[in-house]
């Protein structure tokens, strides 16, 4: 049966594999510093999107809010890399606006884990 949790494990993986190749991409190829940038963004998230996993399932954090805030989290990461991808490769944005947008979905991923922190079942 394919799970929510199943479902952002497999994403933050992804969001591993992508996040270093962009890295050596971007050393490799000439991209710029903002090809650098969105790949220490999907690592930086990846490694906390498993951590959001693990502690829902352990229900340190309140199932439906970190639900909502991981998925919040993996589409902020990911319109934030792809248009500082965009911007480093091909120099032209993603869509305008796509780069804060993805960080105020990343903002409120970060927000809605607080949330699920403090109605989690176990402290």
């Amino acid at each position: 049966m394919i799970t929510a949790t199943r479902i952002h494990l497999t994403i933050a993986m992804l969001m591993g594999l992508a996040g270093v190749t962009l890295l050596a991409a971007g050393t490799h190829s000439g991209g710029s510093d903002n090809v650098q940038i969105a790949g220490q963004m999907l690592l930086f998230h990846a490694p906390t999107v498993i951590a959001a996993c693990t502690a829902r399932r352990a229900e340190l954090l309140a199932d439906w809010p970190a639900r909502l805030a991981i998925s919040l989290l993996i589409l902020g990461v990911a319109l934030f890399s792809a248009d500082l991808s965009m911007r480093g490769f091909h120099g032209e944005r993603l869509f305008l606006g796509a780069a804060p947008a993805g960080g105020f979905m990343m903002l409120a991923g970060w927000l809605g884990m607080v949330i699920a922190a403090l109605f989690a079942r176990r402290a």
